[in-house]
């Protein structure tokens, strides 16, 4: 793992942009596409925006699917769909072809994913229950809790090993439906981005405390192909050890 510590969240977006620009080159010359699964939260939209004011991207060879979704609409003011569009989508006017999102406002939650999973195997490959796709990048946040994409503590969707989507509950914040660790931690990149005092006892632990992936998802990154760690000053502040001089 490789983690870069910067000033604040806008700074993350910066180094953030870069990065997929270039693997977003990367994938295009070596696959002739790019293919990118989206956070939600409010670094991640820092990025989007500036992905889109930026134009550093060939859209038009890109596929780009949503890491997790709340079970909203997405109109809804909730929906990671919705924060995606109206900061990254519209403004680079992205042709909707390239955008597979997840229908999380349909009752059953479970067929929903399950149709994800077959549009993940549509466009990139691959057989549900069998060995995942690689997607070329997942974009990831972290919560103060150690919480990855909607992979919540102690949640049922930690425990999956064949699925590549499916529902898991937010304790207290409702239903989703989540890209699974099978999945994810296939990915040929994952950048995860954190930003925030409120994050940096969960970051410490994640990080450097014992291993307790249950407790906290976010460990299970470790087991990635390649994965960076984007961090503010004040998400960082608790670190000690290789990560206190980390940049």
């Amino acid at each position: 793992m490789e983690l870069r510590r910067l000033a604040n969240a806008d700074e993350i977006a910066r180094v953030a942009a870069g990065e997929v620009a270039d693997t977003a080159r990367e994938a295009q010359r070596a696959r002739g596409r790019f293919s990118l699964a989206l956070a939600g939260g409010d670094t991640p939209r820092r990025l989007y925006r500036r992905l889109a004011d930026e134009a550093k991207v060939d859209w038009s060879r890109a596929e780009l699917f949503l890491g997790d979704e709340r079970a909203v609409g997405p109109e809804d003011p909730e929906s990671n769909y919705r924060m995606v569009r109206e900061s990254l989508l519209d403004p680079a006017a992205i042709d909707a072809s390239r955008v597979h999102r997840i229908e999380a406002e349909r009752r059953d939650l479970d067929a929903a994913a399950r149709d994800y999973e077959a549009e993940l195997t549509r466009v990139l490959g691959g057989t549900p229950g069998g060995t995942p796709p690689e997607l070329d990048l997942v974009l990831l946040g972290m919560g103060a809790d150690g919480h990855t994409a909607s992979l919540f503590p102690h949640s049922p969707a930690l425990k999956e090993q064949e699925r590549w989507v499916v529902p898991n509950d937010a304790p207290g914040l409702g239903r989703r439906i989540t890209m699974t660790f099978p999945l994810i931690l296939r990915a040929r990149r994952v950048i995860v981005l954190v930003s925030g005092e409120s994050k940096s006892v969960a970051l410490a632990e994640v990080l450097e405390g014992p291993r307790d992936p249950e407790r906290l998802p976010a460990q299970r990154l470790a087991q990635a192909q390649r994965v960076l760690w984007l961090v503010d000053i004040a998400a960082a502040s608790r670190l000690s050890g290789k990560w206190r001089s980390a940049t």
